[in-house]
């Protein structure tokens, strides 16, 4: 598995903060959004593929040394594209553990895709999230959202059609506010940082984005 690291990212979206990218074994083929990624597409698939390939970051010992370099209370987003160590379904969970150990002190944030289907896995992400390492749990769907966030053991991110314009509340009661970096030009994951607060409740919705968009369905339905 092969690891790339961004000091300074250059993405309007996150501010100019440490990004990361993981090669592509990495994501669960279940991830509803496998096929239609935006991260497969455009510049990023470029990079994504590099890294895949091997030609572009390096191994694991590589991304501890950066993470670990950076200062204490660093704002850092872990996998612009990519998933948790471990190829497809299961967390690696000796790479994970040594992740979460060198990120002590700094405030790295991520998703996954990975099934909490294991109690391994969802240990781990539990463990992640209580050690300062926010593990947001992604749902393809607000029905899978509620079930997530009802494991009660990370924070829950949505996919929703690319045109909502407002969040709302889930068929379980579960309030879902969209992306403040997604609606306004003057926010960024670096000024936000709503994802990396591991104990909110809220779950926040991401509009679908890329030139896939359209092909995202979601049951999302704005409720009072």
């Amino acid at each position: 598995m092969t690891y790339q690291i961004t000091l300074k990212s250059t993405n309007a979206k996150t501010g100019p903060i440490p990004v990361t990218t993981t090669s592509q074994e990495s994501c669960p083929t279940s991830c509803g959004q496998y096929s239609t990624c935006f991260a497969k597409l455009g510049p990023l698939a470029l990079h994504w593929l590099a890294v895949s390939a091997g030609t572009r970051g390096g191994n694991l010992s590589m991304l501890l040394d950066a993470i670990r370099s950076m200062p204490d209370g660093q704002l850092w987003r872990h996998n612009q594209a990519g998933d948790l160590p471990g190829v497809d379904a299961e967390i690696d969970k000796a790479d994970m553990l040594q992740l979460i150990a060198a990120n002590r002190g700094r405030r790295g944030f991520t998703y996954t895709h990975k099934p909490m289907k294991s109690k391994s896995n969802r240990d781990l992400v539990r463990y992640a999230n209580q050690s300062g390492f926010t593990v947001n749990l992604s749902a393809d769907t607000i029905a899978e959202a509620d079930a997530k966030h009802a494991l009660g053991i990370a924070p829950v991110a949505v996919v929703l059609p690319h045109d909502a314009t407002k969040g709302g509340r889930t068929p379980a009661g579960n309030r879902v506010v969209l992306c403040p970096a997604t609606q306004r030009d003057n926010v960024t994951c670096a000024s936000c940082k709503l994802c990396a607060w591991a104990d909110r409740d809220v779950i926040i919705g991401f509009p679908a984005h890329g030139s896939r968009k359209k092909q995202v369905k979601s049951d999302f339905v704005v409720l009072a």
